[in-house]
Parts: C-alpha cells; structure tokens; sequence
C-alpha cells in the first residue's frame, strides 16, 4: 500500500504503533489494530470480519491534537510588524503599534490561514487568546464567531480575552468585555503582573467570571525575574473565593529562576487550588533571557516535571506564529511535541507524556476528545514512524491526517495569500 493513500469505508489499519496512554492502557508504545467505521473507531486489537485490513508496517498512530494556547489575531503580523530586538518588550510595544490594523477582515483573513494550518497538521481544538483593548474587544468576539461558525465540524474553537492586569478597570469597561466574552461563548482571560491591590483585583475577576459562568485563563509571571509571583496570588484569591470553574494559568517563567524551596511551595499551592498549567516553550525560549551580544543562559520553561510529579495536570501548546513574539512557527502540534521533547526533557521520563498535547489540554478546555477509544471519531494522525526517535528524528511532512474516518488533502496554504495585508 501507498503510505500516502487510505481507502475510505470500513477498514482496519493493522500492526500499527500508537502511545499506550492514548489507548487508556499503562506503558509505553503498544502495537495494535485499528478499525475505522462510519466515520468512528469501531475496534482496537482484533480486526472485525470482513474489513478490508492495511499493513501499516508499524506505522506511528496518534489522535488528533489539541493546541489549548495560541493568539490567532497576531498570527501572520510579522511582514508589517517585525520585532526591532527580539525581546519581549519590543514585542508588546509592536503588536501595539500594529492594532490600529486590525480591522475585522484583517483579523479574519490571519487567523482563518492560521486554522488551515493547523487543520492540516492534524489539530482538532484551538483555544485562542484574543487582544481586548477597547475597541478591539468589538471587533475580534464577532470575529471568533463567525469563525467558529466556519470551521464546525473541523476544529473546535474557544476564545479567551486577553486584558493586562495593571490597566484594565475591573469595575468599569472591562465589564463589557466581559459580556462580550459570555455571549460569544468564550473564556475570561488576564494577564497578572506584580501590583498594588492584585488580591482583591483577583477576587473580584473570578467573581465576574463565576457571575457569568465563564471559566478563567491567565498569562502569568513571563519573565525570568524571580519576584515575578504572581501566580501564588491567582491560588489564593480561586481558594479564597470559591470559584468552580476550569483555571488554566501559561507560562509561569519565573518558576525556573526562583530559590528551589520556593518555587516548590508554589507548585503546592498550584496543586492545592486545582490549576490547569500550560508550558509554551517555543515562545518563551525565543524570547526569554534575551539581550543583545550576550548568549542567552535561562531556557525560560517552567517546572513541568515538578508539577506532573504534584498532580497538576501539564499541558504543552504552540502560543504565537509569525508575529513579534514568535517569528516562526506553523501551528503544529507535532513540531510543539518534538521541541518540548527536547527542551523540557520529556524523553527519559514518564511514559504518558504524549496526553499533554491531546487529552490534558481538552480536559482543561472542557473536551472529551484526544484518545483513540471504541466510539471515539476516528480524527488521526498517522505517521512513517515506528518508535519515538524515529517520530521525533523528522518532521513528518508526509504525515496522513484522518477526520472522521476519511484522508483529508493537507496542502497548505500559500503565503502569498497574505500579501495583499501588508501593502502601503
């Protein structure tokens, strides 16, 4: 058989290697059969008579991947909007300047490729944070909408705000925002830095998220200065509370620089009040510990060991793509699971890693999907892999995307499409 071409119907792709923890099983790789019916997986292990059955040669079989980190409206600025040093500073200061062109065809046109994208690579969920200095908030929510409206079926989309901490009027504007977030079904966001007040600040941000029974994201302590804590604030201000929905909190930089007690303390705290915890270590490497003419010494990935071995559950995401925080980048899980492997030492670990691109980041957006299970849509991806190294060796370009039982065709988009976005 072509590697590169699957039947359609009723089939059975034996002798394939999948991650046992994608199968519900402890271990490591299992090899296996899969059986792919109506669209659904109809069995594992044993092939049901009568399927037509594939030798898949031990090919690599994973479900589809979750992305539950990522800024859809930034994506693809990068041609107008370069970053003039690479830091985070002068990323922040760019993406600023470059609101002002932002307009609701802008927004609509960069993410949709952005979706394309990572469709192709295999993505079946996608939270994105969404900019909501006002007006912006009134642009992007409709947006995300019609979007969302666009690509049913293909990826599930989530938006979360994104609003800065020591800026942003808890009790004024930001309740618009907060409106607009509940009526386009999205995720109340915010970025904490260290200031004057964050304890009630917090307390009563959970407060207008339990109001509206929204679940919470943070951007948190993306800095590799160790006085950076606000994350032991979010802990206490959920616990102080009593607030019951989903929190997730990214980044948390800070951690890998702080006094080993210290930081540790932390992660208790993080345990105790029940956070979600997503690691971007792409963007944080590329913009972490950098000054110019000096090689940069701090990874900038946060504790993912320490917290895993805490119960936290940990999840890996792509963040920006082609913008000022991020230059590079495609929206592939595969190339997020690769660099995390490497970065964060995943490999020589425990054997179950592989959830924290599936089903971790789907629990934290509230989905039940990213295992291969009987009665599970059979959304997969199939690569010319048979063990770990061998996946993580290559890109996999010529990886097989399936959704809903049938081949889909990954070209990706051109480039070019976008130029029409950046001309005087």
């Amino acid at each position: 058989m072509d590697f590169k071409t699957l039947p359609t119907g009723e089939f059975t792709l034996q002798n394939v290697t999948v991650p046992a923890c994608a199968l519900g099983q402890e271990g490591d790789l299992s090899r296996t059969s899969i059986t792919v019916r109506d669209g659904k997986i109809a069995a594992i292990g044993t092939a049901p008579e009568g399927s037509e059955a594939i030798d898949m040669k031990g090919a690599f079989v994973m479900p589809a991947f979750v992305d539950a980190h990522t800024h859809l409206d930034k994506g693809h600025i990068l041609p107008r909007a370069s970053n003039p040093d690479g830091t985070f500073w002068g990323a922040k200061d760019t993406v600023a300047e470059d609101h002002a062109n932002w307009k609701a065809e802008d927004v609509f046109t960069r993410a949709d490729f952005s979706l394309r994208c990572a469709y192709a690579h295999g993505t079946k969920a996608i939270r994105t944070h969404l900019d909501c200095i006002p007006p912006q908030d009134e642009i992007s929510w409709p947006v995300l909408s019609e979007l969302r409206e666009k690509w049913a079926g293909k990826i599930t989309l989530q938006g979360s705000s994104l609003s800065t901490s020591i800026v942003t009027d808890i009790d004024g504007r930001f309740l618009r925002t907060a409106d607009l977030v509940a009526e386009h079904g999205g995720v109340l966001g915010m970025v904490t830095l260290p200031m004057d007040g964050l304890d009630a600040f917090l307390r009563r941000f959970f407060e207008i998220a339990a109001e509206r029974g929204l679940d919470t994201d943070f951007h948190v302590d993306e800095t590799m200065d160790p006085s950076f804590e606000t994350l032991r604030d979010i802990c206490a201000a959920k616990l102080a509370t009593g607030y019951s929905g989903r929190v997730q909190v990214g980044h948390l930089c800070s951690l890998s620089t702080q006094v080993e007690a210290r930081a540790l303390d932390t992660l208790d705290k993080v345990a105790e009040a029940g956070l979600d915890v997503v690691s971007l270590p792409m963007c944080n490497m590329y913009l972490q510990d950098r000054n110019t003419g000096r090689t940069p010494r701090g990874r900038g990935v946060t504790l993912v060991h320490e917290m895993k071995a805490r119960g936290i559950p940990v999840s890996f995401a792509s963040d920006n793509t082609r913008d000022p925080f991020y230059a590079y980048g495609d929206l592939d899980m595969l190339e997020v699971m690769r660099e995390a492997t490497r970065i964060a030492h995943l490999d020589h670990s425990d054997t179950d890693w592989f959830n924290a691109f599936t089903a971790t980041p789907a629990a934290a957006m509230g989905l039940d999907v990213g295992q291969i299970i009987p009665g599970a849509p059979a959304d997969l991806v199939i690569a010319r892999a048979r063990t770990w190294t061998e996946l993580m060796a290559r890109p996999q370009s010529d990886r097989i995307v399936l959704r809903d039982g049938v081949q889909i065709d990954r070209t990706l988009p051109d480039y070019a499409e976008l130029d029409h976005l950046f001309e005087a």
